[in-house]
């Protein structure tokens, strides 16, 4: 259990950046492909959300190319919320510097679960909110990720995952002429980045299997187990921050 909440810790490694990276990315694969069988769009990326507003404004749709902007300006609204409340801490040197974002995040999947129970009775209405709560929490998640391992990991979008396993693959297969070459010459590949990606990428995908599956059977109440998972991360910290805070107000 100690181990499973250092994932969430402010004192961080490398090995603990790559297994909170591989939870979230399955997190965020369930919770994308989820999204999809509930509101029939995908919200972790937003390369085709921008594409798709550039292609309905020139076919003259307004009204989905706004959906597209609003849509856009949730996920970065999400991930600004995380750069606050992980600097805040860091500023109270608070012990759920990056906790207060995953349990933001599990009440937001909360909510969303509660969302629908109405969404097949109001769907005009529920959806594009539904839709805007999905990119503010992948916004939320990503941010996290990001700002822990420095631009190393990402968990809600494969683009660059993949992109960095190619290169590092191609680096695995060039034949280097000589061992004896330069040293800026030499090519070798990253191999621990390697698998790291490639897990990372499994994790998403099988999160998305998971995800898929639930949403089709249960519908979006299956977002309460994984919810309860990021509340398991973040709760031992900000327990620890209630209990010197008001231990200090006792000491007074």
């Amino acid at each position: 259990m100690e181990r499973f909440t250092s994932l969430s810790h402010r004192i961080r490694s490398k090995v603990a950046n790559r297994r909170l990276g591989a939870v979230l990315a399955f997190v965020a694969g369930a919770i994308n492909a989820g999204g999809y069988m509930a509101v029939h769009r995908y919200t972790s990326h937003m390369s085709g959300i921008v594409s798709s507003i550039a292609d309905d404004l020139v076919l003259g749709n307004i009204v989905l190319a706004l959906s597209g902007v609003i849509s856009l300006v949730s996920f970065i609204l999400g991930a600004a919320t995380t750069a606050v409340l992980i600097n805040w801490a860091r500023r109270k040197n608070l012990h759920s510097e990056f906790a207060a974002s995953l349990m933001f995040e599990s009440i937001l999947l909360l909510l969303f679960a509660l969302l629908g129970a109405n969404l097949d009775a109001h769907p005009q209405s529920l959806v594009p909110s539904a839709v805007l709560m999905l990119c503010f929490i992948m916004g939320l998640q990503n941010a996290i990720l990001t700002k822990i391992s420095r631009a190393e990991i990402r968990t809600t979008h494969m683009t660059g995952v993949v992109t960095d396993l190619g290169i590092e693959l191609g680096r695995l297969i060039y034949w280097n002429k000589s061992k004896e070459a330069l040293p800026d010459q030499f090519v070798k590949a990253d191999r621990e980045k390697l698998v790291i990606h490639a897990f990372i990428l499994c994790l998403f995908f099988l999160g998305g299997v998971v995800g898929a599956l639930t949403f089709s059977q249960f519908g979006l109440i299956a977002t309460i187990p994984f919810a309860l998972l990021l509340l398991s991360l973040a709760l031992p910290h900000l327990t620890k921050d209630l209990q010197d805070h008001f231990g200090q107000k006792s000491a007074f």
